[in-house]
């Protein structure tokens, strides 16, 4: 070979050596991303471990704050609040009632013909309105006054189907789903806002009165008949449909329970002994909080960077509100190790893009090539060509986050059937415990809702399982509110 060609070749040799080289190091390189990346995913998981102990430890926990709120007001961080509702539906309300439901970045607004014990439910109508978001943040007075609008337009186009008979008032069940402390059935001061509402002139004042002017603005002829939560309104409604409901449960936007108490079992309580001798009480279990609860880090700079840190701590890992900002916050982290390449997507930045049911549909995806996720990456997050084993790490992300929501809300109920002693059954005992469940997390996240109901069958003794039964009680909360504003009329 001559001495060119010898030079040609080991030019050539040396160029593919830096090539292999090249590549060598970038191969490195993306190898020790992606350790780093599904090193965090590890942690999360370890991190959001629920077994059976942790949960049997939590809904004990649970339990002994349900006894320190019923024992005394501040208590406890359940606020175990007196909703005043002694006597549920029973099936024999008759006549044209109304309820109003506003329980998050919605309301609904339903009217409800009942034709007692024979006719039931006879018809039933509703409309569902967006609130602005700078409704969320401005004065009681803006907010009430675009409810009444809705409400008055709502009845101004109702059908011969529905008449209040002449010289009637309407009654209007009203169903407001934020922490109330109750003065009696139709009034009640809020105590806090929560689900990303922040009005201040509006806490501490009593909300039917401020719903009561913004009617009487309107010139509409409408009485407030009844208060209640949505988890009131959702055991009500439950009542209505099936004697043995004990509990409700909200699992939405955000989060709440409330069940039916013996009144002998509530210290707090210094009125008359009600005559069923039962009280319905709103636990405002979203609020609850125990050393038991697996938080993460991506929890603790949630809270603190929420509008209302410190509290609703159970209610930011299991709620609609909150699901989907955890998978971005995990995201954001795994993003800025390279998991996404290398930059990090400016979208992931953005607080609360990726929202619950957006990661519904991913964690959801049964497709081979996860087509779904990707293009929920690219049209949400702008994130493009995502390979086939990123995808895949998403959908376990997003997984990863449910699985623990999911268990934790089945710990939730757990700790209820504890307090009310239906953790176990007593000899000769037939009847059942059924749990009225509703919210659009429950009712749309399937793998969430499995695994609820998967979880709790897990927690009870197989000999109580079969005895204690999860119904969707759709739209219960304010079908509720209309029976009970027809109960108190």
């Amino acid at each position: 070979m001559g001495k060119v060609g010898v030079v040609a070749t080991v030019a050539a040799a040396a160029t593919a050596c830096a090539v292999a080289a090249l590549l060598t190091r970038r191969y490195a390189k993306k190898s020790r991303k992606w350790r780093k990346s599904t090193a965090i995913l590890k942690d999360l998981e370890e991190k959001s471990a629920t077994p059976v102990g942790k949960l049997n430890q939590i809904a004990d926990a649970m339990t002994v704050e349900m006894h320190a709120g019923l024992a005394s007001e501040g208590g406890s961080k359940l606020k175990m609040l007196i909703t005043f509702v002694h006597n549920l539906p029973t099936g024999n309300e008759k006549g044209l009632f109304y309820a109003l439901d506003l329980g998050g970045t919605n309301f609904r607004v339903l009217r409800v013909q009942l034709g007692g014990k024979e006719g039931g439910i006879i018809s039933q109508e509703f409309t569902e309105v967006s609130i602005p978001p700078s409704l969320m943040v401005g004065t009681s007075k803006e907010l009430f006054d675009f409810i009444a609008t809705e409400l008055a337009k709502f009845v101004a186009q109702e059908g011969e189907d529905f008449q209040v008979p002449v010289g009637e008032k309407r009654h209007l069940g009203f169903t407001f789903s934020f922490p109330v402390m109750q003065t009696s059935i139709a009034s009640g001061n809020l105590i806090k806002w929560t689900k990303g509402f922040s009005i201040d002139d509006a806490v501490d004042q009593d909300v039917v009165a401020q719903l009561t002017k913004a009617i009487e603005r309107q010139g509409l002829d409408m009485s407030v008949t009844a208060l209640v939560n949505d988890t009131v309104g959702t055991l009500a409604g439950g009542r209505y449909e099936n004697k043995d409901v004990i509990a409700a449960v909200i699992l939405g936007t955000g989060t709440n329970a409330a069940y039916v108490e013996r009144a002998q079992a509530i210290p707090k309580w210094h009125g008359p002994p009600p005559s069923s001798g039962e009280m319905v009480i709103n636990m405002e279990w979203g609020n609850f909080r125990s050393t038991h609860l697996p938080l993460t880090e991506y929890d603790n700079e949630l809270d603190v960077e929420s509008l209302n840190p410190g509290e609703q701590i159970f209610e930011k890992i299991i709620s609609g509100m909150y699901l989907g900002e955890i998978v971005r916050r995990v995201l954001l982290k795994m993003a800025e190790e390279g998991f996404f390449g290398e930059t990090v997507p400016e979208k992931l930045k953005e607080k609360f893009i990726l929202r619950t049911p957006d990661m519904s549909a991913i964690h959801h995806d049964s497709s081979a090539d996860l087509n779904l996720v990707g293009s929920k990456l690219k049209d949400i997050l702008e994130i493009s060509d995502t390979s086939l084993d990123v995808r895949r790490v998403v959908v376990e992300l997003c997984n990863i986050v449910a699985t623990r929501g999911a268990r934790l809300s089945a710990a939730g109920i757990f700790g209820i059937l504890k307090k009310l002693g239906k953790d176990t059954i007593n000899d000769g005992e037939s009847q059942k415990s059924v749990i009225a469940l509703d919210g659009g997390l429950y009712e749309h996240y399937t793998e969430y809702r499995k695994c609820l109901e998967n979880t709790l069958k897990e927690l009870l003794h197989e000999s109580v399982s079969d005895k204690v039964i999860i119904e969707h009680s759709n739209d219960g909360s304010g079908i509720g509110a209309a029976l009970l504003a027809a109960s108190h009329s």
